[in-house]
């Protein structure tokens, strides 16, 4: 029996800093962008990802592209 998998849905997620905790160290929270399209290359993702990190007023660090499938039977 043939497993095929089915993309269906990309997000692309991005590390951006909410304040300090007790010690002085950063904490982080993600923004994440749904509905990116599903063939997106790495390279696009990440060019998109560093734009977005260039607008915004908090310090940003990782980038991710977490991509949803299905497995289903061929």
């Amino acid at each position: 029996m043939a497993v095929s998998k089915v993309v269906n849905g990309t997000t692309l997620s991005i590390e951006v800093q909410k304040g300090v905790d007790k010690s002085g160290d950063p904490l982080y929270t993600k923004k994440s962008f749904a509905n990116v399209r599903n063939d997106v290359s790495e390279q696009n993702a990440y060019d998109v990802a560093e734009a977005i990190k260039a607008v915004l007023e908090a310090s940003t660090r990782n980038a991710s592209l977490t991509v949803s499938s299905n497995l289903v039977k061929a």
